[in-house]
């Protein structure tokens, strides 16, 4: 049903997709369909979390923590541009954007759940990064943070037809800087601890 719902919602856009559509593509009833997920708002909020469940198993947490810091966030910045930066989830911010502000339907999903949510930016920090990270001002608002710096600036861009959607070529470029900038920074600020 999860798949169903992403290919009607990229198809038609939130607005224009009917539980039904979504019932029929996935082969279940429209009772059987509103027993297990009740509004369209949950169903999207359901695609997004499949989004973000898919995103935290290409981050391998073990192999990341025996990177060195600099690696270890450049790494994690790369999955997360990925993640982020591409045309679907594009789409989807499109959608919840336009949705919300026509009918307020949507509500807050992103904020629980998708690629705004704290838990998901505190996921960017690696384990062997969480002390340092806390004594940099916390873990979940440092890995807000350097999320945002990767991401923010170039969806806002892609989004308002300013430029084309990042190649990996770029988002590998972004997340390097990124990474430099933010490590560097917490350096200055915290020098005995940023080794």
């Amino acid at each position: 049903m999860i798949e169903a719902a992403r290919q009607e919602f990229q198809a038609n856009g939130y607005a224009a997709t009917c539980m039904s559509d979504v019932a029929q593509r996935a082969g279940v009833s429209t009772k059987t369909m509103y027993r297990l997920i009740p509004t369209k708002a949950e169903l999207f909020k359901s695609v997004v979390s499949d989004r973000i469940r898919h995103f935290m198993l290409e981050v391998d947490a073990d192999a990341v923590d025996a990177l060195p810091l600099t690696e270890a966030l450049e790494h994690m910045l790369i999955a997360y541009g990925t993640l982020t930066l591409n045309e679907e989830t594009i789409a989807m911010n499109a959608w919840y954007t336009a949705s919300s502000t026509a009918s307020g339907d949507c509500g807050d999903l992103f904020r629980g759940g998708g690629p705004a949510d704290e838990r998901s930016h505190g996921r960017l920090v690696a384990p062997s990064m969480r002390t340092w990270a806390d004594q940099a001002g916390g873990c979940v608002r440092s890995g807000r943070n350097v999320a945002r710096m990767m991401i923010m600036e170039p969806l806002r861009a892609v989004m308002l037809g300013q430029q084309a959607i990042p190649d990996p070529e770029e988002i590998a470029a972004r997340a390097k800087n990124c990474a430099r900038l933010f490590l560097d920074g917490c350096r200055l600020e915290h020098p005995s601890e940023a080794s």
